[in-house]
């Protein structure tokens, strides 16, 4: 059923999904108190309360921007996104060691894979959706071209090995919250989250270069800027350390954007038998501060 429906939303223009996106956000955010509540509280804990209105409606749009991107044709939903720094990848292509792309819950996240797929191939990590009805379109909609999907579990990780080993790029949204025994407590907006140690450890596998990317959503559904930034911190240390640096370029990054930040993911969630978070250390509250 999902299929058709998206299928059919897809053939609207951007702008029109946009809008729709917008008013969506604020008809969710007025009745669900849950939603509302984290949202809120999320956004004042980072200190981008000021940002509130805007991100209610970027938030929507990111919801019905979804058919646009997985159903439309890649040719016409290219035609809606400009690349900036590619050059960067390039130079990393070049290096032949691998690149570790990591894009957060930041804009239109879904896009970026698909642009760097029209450019050179690319594995991403995939956590397949709890409800079933979704998963054919899910996985339909991302395994396009020069795309590949990953598992999110030892499989898939055995599977990023082997494309870093022969220098390919790898992809994964490094503040999804990760299963128990598959993270560290690190803070994130001087917050305790649970947070992978995947990216630092695959970063380390034969010196693969580190590349932060996301695609900055443009107003008036005019598309999309698919920025590349580089990755200049050391992953030396402990791995609460790796994922605190790691943490420190997500916060750089949304702080370009605030807004499109996905404010209402439960980052600071706690796994399932995941031990207890640790206090924000001292030195994350005075950087918040």
């Amino acid at each position: 059923m999902l299929v058709p429906i998206f299928r059919f939303l897809s053939i609207f223009p951007l702008p029109v999904l946009h809008g729709l996106g917008a008013a969506l956000g604020w008809v969710i955010y007025a009745i669900s108190p849950s939603y509302r509540r984290r949202m809120r509280e999320n956004m004042q804990g980072a200190g981008f309360s000021q940002h509130l209105h805007t991100a209610v409606a970027e938030a929507g749009k990111s919801v019905l921007e979804l058919p646009f991107i997985w159903c439309a044709p890649a040719e016409r939903v290219a035609r809606h996104a400009t690349v900036e720094n590619w050059e960067l990848v390039e130079k990393a292509l070049q290096h032949g060691r691998g690149i570790v792309f990591l894009t957060p819950h930041l804009g239109c996240f879904e896009i970026v894979a698909q642009q760097i797929a029209l450019r050179t191939p690319l594995t991403v990590m995939y956590r397949p959706p709890k409800r079933a009805a979704l998963k054919p379109l899910i996985e339909g909609a991302r395994a396009r071209e020069n795309l590949m999907l990953a598992p999110a579990n030892m499989s898939g990780v055995r599977i990023f090995a082997k494309c870093l080993k022969k220098g390919q790029p790898i992809g994964l949204l490094p503040d999804q919250v990760p299963q128990e025994g598959e993270g560290v407590w690190a803070d994130f907006f001087g917050r305790p989250a649970y947070t992978m140690t995947l990216p630092a450890k695959l970063a380390q596998m034969g010196g693969a270069e580190v590349i932060i990317t996301y695609a900055e959503r443009l107003p008036g559904g005019r598309g999309y800027i698919v920025h590349f930034v580089p990755f200049t911190a050391s992953l030396d240390g402990t791995s609460a350390e790796q994922a605190r640096t790691i943490n420190a370029a997500m916060e750089q990054l949304i702080a370009r954007s605030p807004a499109q930040y996905l404010w209402s993911y439960n980052r600071y969630k706690v796994p399932r038998g995941a031990p207890p978070p640790t206090p924000a250390t001292p030195e994350a509250a005075r950087e918040q501060a």
